[in-house]
Parts: structure tokens; C-alpha cells; sequence
């Protein structure tokens, strides 16, 4: 929201402007240099609930609020510089408000003589973006198993620590008391609970099937494929009773990779007590649970001799989206440095539990295989200088980043990936990198501008720039090699010069110092 014109705000004025600023939907006050309000709209008194404000502290009317900044004390910083500060304010416990304040200046340019403070509710914002984030997080805290508990733990008992967390975050996350998931027979069509939680046995042992007719709700939309809101269980001829107080409900089907794979149903005993917010708070969620689902194995019909191969391609298909929350997370790290300890917190906690799942895809898989599914120890021979190692891949070509993830992933590399130069730029300020690699044709900027600003960000790290077939029009391997680049690389790869290009750049020369990561 803009500031208004100083002469629409000062005291001689208000009186003319006063008419206009009730009409509008925010608090506005008029405030004196101790904070104390000269005037206010009728929108204030609405939200301070009482029309008793005037000769009031500001903070006061508002029950004294916790700021949550990024200013803390907005008064004070507006007086002082003499400009318009913007903060966020809390006032009770769900409640959340945009505080700008304006000084006003009458005759000295340099002295304000009062402030214009304005609120703007802003609690459906504060309060849908934080519900995302703890979406985010509860969805990675559901595969949050370190290898030993996985080793420690057999199917069933892994089926029931995942269910319990399901229905944690289901009350405590979405608030929803009533939870039904049952998973998708493909070969008879044919629904199966997983999870019930407060419905009644009746409803928990109806056969259902994932059909359009004659299957409620859930065989609706497994059939389909589509989430259903039922406003009224009463009057809806889809609905068949689950919970008998139930009054309305809501059903997102659980898919992976646009594959229906169960349904996830949620109901209460208010009627029209779902909307479509609620909707895609639940589908979001449904994928968290879809994901967890399939990492832990929950949703395997049948082993095939193909386990390995199998689980090759979910780490493939999962490592995108996990690489997209990399950068997401780190790109905001980068914005709440020095502003916000606990959102950075909770950040670092993002970018480990990321990298937790894909390490939890890899350990679940390994124990699921036969003897004879693994390639053996004579097939892949032992590379200890890339075990473990974490390289970062910057390419715009999808391509190149999933053979990258494919061909150093068999040598137990742990490889993550960005599209272009300012992605890779925040992922190495949040995280510890062995090695990059990195393509001289990015979508933001040359392989040697990236390549000098990763080396300022990271100065020990090893870089290896990326061609192909020889092509480098902005020659920025020969730029780079001037600034010390030791090592290039040609697509598309070739194994054992992959292989080989990146053990060379990883080898540190004889005199070089241990450096402690």
C-alpha cells in the first residue's frame, strides 16, 4: 500500500480527508510523537473493539500485539529516518496485520510533527503461507527415518509408524479429526483401507471399488481421479455414511506422477465446513503422504527381479522436485539472513530432510533386493574417491542433469542440480559442495561468469565446466582457465571420461591445505 500525500495526512487537513478514509476497508490513525492517537477511522475501533481510542497508546488499543517484524519498532524507525516503515504485527493468537507508518511533516521537512498509521488485515495471507510451509515440512518429516531405523524395522511395523504420523499431521497440521486412506488394487479395482481413523467399524469394512456409481465419494474419486467437496452429507448422493456425525466431507485422490494410487478422505460434523482453500491444503498434502508412501513401499503389489532398476527410477523421478525445494530453500535462507533466526532454522531443516528423503528412497530400496536384483561388487567397481561425495550439476537441459544424477548416483555420489547460475549460487551458500559441474551456456549468464562467482562464494571448490562437442562461443573455458580452471568436460558424457574428470578435479595438488567442510 502506497503512503498518502503529506497534506492529506497532516492536522489541518484531516478533517477533509477524514470522510475518505472511513470508507476505506483498513485502520487508519493519526498518531503523535509518544505514539498516543490523535484520531482514527472506524475500521481501528472495529479491530481494537472499542470506540474508546483516542489519548490511547497505539499498541495499547490493539492489546498490546507482538511484532514479528521485520521492524520492531516502527514508530521509532519512522521518526528517525523520516520514512515510511512497513511491519507485520500479531494481535491475539491467530491474527495477523501489515502496520505502515508515515511520519507527517507541517512546516520543518527535517521534524515530523505526527505519524499516519495504517493496518491492513493480512491474516488469510500470513496464515495460508505458513500452513504451506508446515505442509512442506510435514510431508518431509513423514520419510524423516534415518537407515538404521529402517533397517531395524520390518514392513508392518514401518506401515505403523507412517500411519501414525499421518494422522499426527492430519490434527495437529490440518485439523481435521475424522481420516479414511485407502490404496488402489489396479488388478481389482478394488480399494483397501491403509488408515482409519474415528470412523465407524461398518464404514471401515464396506467394500469399495474405484468406480463412478454405486462406490460413494471415494470409489468417485478414484474412479475419476478429481477431489470432491460434499457441502452436506444430507442432501448428497454420493455420500455413503462413514461417520454418523459426520456433515460434510472432503476427498483428494493420493496419486504419483498423475498415477492414482488410493484416496484421502477427511470429515467433520459441520455442515459447508470444507472450502476450497481446504481443498488444496489436502491434495498438497495428499503428495507429501503419496511420496512417503511409496518410499517406504507401502504401495508395492509385487517384487520384481527388476527392484534395482526400479528404485533407479523413483530416485530419477523424486530427484527434481527434491532439487526444486533445494533452491526454493536455499533462495529464501539468502533473504532472512541476519532478519529471522527461526525461519532460517527452519530452513536448514527443509534442505536436510530433502536430502534425508532421496538418501531413505536409495536405503529402502537397497533392502528390499533380492541378492541377485543388485549389480554386484564386480560390476560396479568400487570408486571410494566419489563415495559419498556431493556434486552439484548446473544445466539448463533436463537431459544432462538426469544422466548426471544416473551415471555418478551407481558410485554412491549424492547429486543435485539447478538450472541456472543464480539457483547454483544460493545452494552453494546454504550447503557444502565437493565438486560442480557446470555448463558454459546457461540460461543467466556465461560458464566463466558462473564460474568466478562460485569460486568467490566457495573458494576451495572444485569446478568442471561443461561443452558439448567443443562448442564455446563466449570461450569461457579458456576465460576460466586463465583464472585457474583445471578441468573440462564434454557432452554427451562419456563414463569413464565422467568418471575420470571428476576424480582428477577432486584429487587436491600435493601442497594443498586439508580444508575442514
Amino acid at each position: 500500500m502506497s503512503a498518502m500525500p503529506n497534506s492529506l495526512l497532516s492536522n489541518r487537513h484531516l478533517d477533509h480527508g477524514s470522510g475518505l478514509l472511513e470508507q476505506l476497508p483498513g485502520g487508519y490513525a493519526l498518531v503523535d510523537l509518544d505514539e498516543q492517537i490523535l484520531w482514527s477511522n472506524s475500521s481501528l475501533k472495529r479491530i481494537a473493539g472499542t470506540d474508546e481510542v483516542e489519548a490511547k497508546k497505539f499498541f495499547d488499543v490493539l492489546g498490546t500485539p507482538k511484532i514479528v517484524g521485520p521492524d520492531f519498532m516502527p514508530f521509532n524507525t519512522a521518526m528517525a529516518t523520516g520514512v515510511t516503515v512497513r511491519t507485520t504485527i500479531q494481535v491475539g493468537d491467530k491474527a495477523y496485520y501489515e502496520l505502515q507508518v508515515t511520519p507527517v511533516f507541517d512546516q520543518s521537512p527535517d521534524c515530523p510533527t505526527s505519524l499516519i498509521a495504517i493496518i491492513r488485515d493480512m491474516t488469510a495471507e500470513v496464515t495460508e503461507r505458513e500452513q504451506l510451509r508446515a505442509i512442506y515440512q510435514a510431508g518431509l518429516a513423514l520419510g524423516d527415518l534415518t537407515p538404521q531405523e529402517i533397517l531395524d524395522m520390518d514392513l508392518p511395523q514401518r506401515k505403523e509408524l507412517l500411519k501414525s504420523k499421518i494422522v499426527h499431521f492430519t490434527k495437529d497440521l490440518l485439523q481435521f479429526e475424522t481420516v479414511e486412506i485407502r490404496l488402489l488394487d489396479k488388478k481389482t479395482k478394488r480399494l483397501c483401507p491403509l488408515l482409519v481413523y474415528g470412523m465407524e467399524q461398518e464404514a471401515v469394512e464396506r467394500e469399495l471399488f474405484a468406480e463412478t456409481q454405486d462406490n460413494g465419494v471415494t470409489g468417485y474419486v478414484a474412479a475419476t481421479g478429481n477431489s470432491y467437496l460434499c457441502l452436506d452429507t444430507s442432501n448428497d448422493p454420493l455420500y455413503l455414511v462413514g461417520n454418523a456425525t459426520a456433515r460434510s466431507s472432503l476427498t483428494v485422490p493420493l496419486k504419483r506422477h498423475e498415477e492414482i494410487l488410493g484416496t484421502f478422505n477427511v470429515e467433520s460434523s459441520q455442515q459447508d465446513a470444507f472450502n476450497e482453500k481446504d481443498k488444496e491444503f489436502l491434495e498438497l498434502f495428499s503428495r507429501e503422504v503419496a511420496i512417503a508412501l511409496n518410499t517406504l513401499e507401502l504401495l508395492v503389489v509385487q517384487r520384481s527381479a527388476a527392484a534395482n532398476e526400479s528404485t533407479s527410477r523413483i530416485l530419477l523421478r523424486v530427484a527434481q522436485p527434491a532439487d526444486d525445494i533445494l533452491v526454493d530453500a536455499s533462495k529464501l535462507m539468502e533473504r532472512f539472513i541476519g532478519m529471522d533466526p527461526e525461519a532460517i532454522a527452519s530452513l536448514q531443516r527443509i534442505l536436510k530432510h530433502t536430502r534425508q528423503i532421496k538418501q531413505l528412497i536409495q536405503t529402502v530400496g537397497q533392502e528390499i533386493t533380492s541378492p541377485g536384483d543388485l549389480l554386484d561388487a564386480a560390476a560396479v567397481p568400487a570408486r571410494p574417491l566419489l563415495q559419498g561425495k556431493r556434486i552439484l550439476v548446473v544445466d539448463n537441459d533436463d537431459s544432462v542433469r538426469e544422466a548426471a544424477r544416473t551415471l555418478l548416483g551407481q558410485f554412491q555420489c549424492d547429486v543435485e542440480t539447478s538450472h541456472c547460475g543464480e539457483e547454483a549460487f544460493s545452494m552453494a551458500k546454504a550447503a557444502h559442495y565437493d565438486i560442480a559441474l557446470v555448463d558454459i551456456n546457461l540460461s543467466d549468464m556465461t560458464g566463466f561468469e558462473c564460474f568466478s562467482q562460485l569460486k568467490q562464494i566457495r573458494a576451495n571448490l572444485a569446478i568442471v565446466l561443461m561443452t558439448g562437442f567443443g562448442y564455446d562461443p563466449g570461450h569461457s573455458i579458456v576465460k576460466a582457465r586463465q583464472a585457474g580452471l583445471k578441468h573440462a568436460l564434454y557432452k554427451p558424457f562419456r563414463l569413464d571420461l565422467l568418471l575420470s574428470t571428476v576424480e582428477a578435479a577432486l584429487t587436491p595438488p600435493p601442497d594443498a591445505i586439508p580444508v575442514v567442510s
